[in-house]
């Protein structure tokens, strides 16, 4: 197996955006091109099956995540506990993800989404006869809430690189990104549901809804024609595979920085079900309807961030940097806001800015990584972007329980701005870049150049 140079899915970082070295940098023909519809990808058969299956499941998943941290919050009145299951959630991801990523480089990923799609559909079906016979306790959903981040270990990876076996290096950005706005677009259905199915007749109808759910996308998987996949090389069976694919991250700053900007990210400031369960019901008493609206208002911002990335012929590190510390501060912002509607309007940028650090991420990432490592690549990144929940939602859910809402969102957010700030100055030294302040059409322009541009701009004429 080879652990060098990307291959045809691979293109080249920005220059400006991070230093270009020699074993990162395909050829031109293996560059995506930009293409003049956002939903280019939906052209392959494959592909479009597995977007409709994900549709109808996505819905389900957003109906269980609301009903998950509301009937954790009735049970027990603690925004702690949210937290707790949150970390449960994603606990396995910390600890098995670089596992679940090896496993993935050697299986083909068709069967195995097969395997979990099934045991998550199993999960959420469990809860549901639990929720509606009127059995449930708060540990129940504490181990389904554990079961469901296991099959998540190789799912996630899984389904993440499994997108380039259905559209090919051409079209992998476009894929991806239409990925990103079908599960938000899922989340302005999937809360707004919820929140009528919790008020109306219970929570166990939702978990009922996302179990059935699951029928799509394994109908999608079964009806692919795997004569149109594109071959992508298999890892064999060997020792130190793990080993390899961290050496092959961190020996990649276009790779390792940006997974440890999201790293900080994830782990502090998107842990919405603490921070919004808790604005709903501590700071603003409006219950479940305003925690399921600020959930779809999110979704709104999401949708247009993941739209708009679909448009974009590249995915650039310096977008990624900018999108960080401008979600960073708008979360600032919206620990401060007076009233619900304040707090209710900010959630739209607030979520397209955080989609914008999402699938900037997990592009430049997938486009600049080798197919065949690419498993325990988006292993790494989903287990540092999702693992880091079980350390932060507990801290977070502390900070909310003590010293109220607003301290916890702000705290989260000044750790993003911070992180992302601090990156980017790393970033540009390494890329031998520094900051240029200027006028650009009679507008103030402030950009990262290499140092060599600078200092011939500056250099007096001979």
């Amino acid at each position: 197996m080879s652990s060098g140079p990307g291959a045809a899915s691979a293109p080249a970082p920005d220059p400006h955006d991070s230093p270009p070295t020699s074993d990162t940098r395909p050829s031109d023909a293996a560059r995506p091109v930009r293409t003049s519809s956002m939903f280019s990808s939906l052209k392959v058969r494959n592909y479009r099956l597995f977007f409709m299956g994900q549709v109808v499941s996505n819905i389900g998943t957003w109906m269980q995540r609301i009903a998950q941290d509301w009937l954790v919050l009735s049970l027990t009145g603690s925004s702690a506990a949210v937290g707790i299951t949150t970390a449960l959630q994603f606990l396995p991801m910390l600890l098995f993800g670089l596992y679940g990523g090896v496993l993935v480089d050697r299986l083909r990923k068709r069967p195995a989404l097969l395997v979990t799609q099934s045991a998550m559909a199993f999960t959420a079906l469990a809860l549901a006869v639990l929720t509606l016979t009127g059995q449930v306790r708060v540990w129940h959903v504490y181990v389904a809430a554990f079961a469901v981040g296991l099959a998540t270990v190789v799912d996630n990876p899984a389904r993440q690189s499994f997108v380039s076996e259905l559209v090919g290096p051409r079209q992998l950005q476009n894929a991806v990104s239409l990925n990103s706005a079908n599960f938000q677009s899922a989340r302005l259905v999937g809360p707004a549901v919820a929140g009528i199915l919790i008020t109306g007749v219970g929570t166990g109808y939702a978990f009922l809804f996302n179990g059935l759910s699951f029928i799509a996308p394994l109908t999608g998987l079964l009806l692919m024609r795997a004569r149109d996949l594109h071959v992508v090389e298999r890892a064999p069976r060997g020792k130190g595979q793990l080993r390899e694919g961290v050496r092959y991250v961190t020996g990649r700053p276009e790779l390792i920085w940006p997974i440890v900007l999201v790293g900080f990210v994830g782990t502090f400031a998107f842990n919405f079900p603490v921070y919004l369960s808790a604005f709903a019901d501590d700071v603003f008493h409006a219950g479940a309807g305003a925690y399921s609206m600020f959930n779809t208002l999110m979704a709104v911002g999401s949708v247009a961030g993941a739209l708009l990335a679909a448009r974009r012929g590249t995915a650039r590190l310096r977008l990624l940097i900018a999108a960080a510390m401008a979600f960073g501060a708008l979360e600032i912002l919206a620990a401060t806001t007076p009233t619900l509607w304040m707090f209710a309007l900010l959630m739209v940028p607030l979520g397209l800015f955080g989609m914008t650090v999402n699938v900037t991420t997990n592009t430049s990432i997938q486009m600049s990584t080798d197919p065949a490592m690419r498993g325990r690549v988006m292993a790494l990144y989903m287990m540092v972007f999702l693992g880091g929940s079980p350390v932060g939602a507990p801290i977070v859910g502390w900070v909310t329980d003590t010293y109220g809402a607003r301290v916890g969102l702000a705290a989260g957010g000044a750790v993003a701005a911070v992180a992302a700030a601090v990156i980017g100055l790393i970033l540009a030294r390494v890329g031998n870049l520094r900051l240029s302040v200027g006028w650009h059409h009679g507008h103030p322009r402030v950009r990262f150049v290499p140092r060599e541009q600078q200092e011939e701009a500056l250099a007096p004429a001979a």
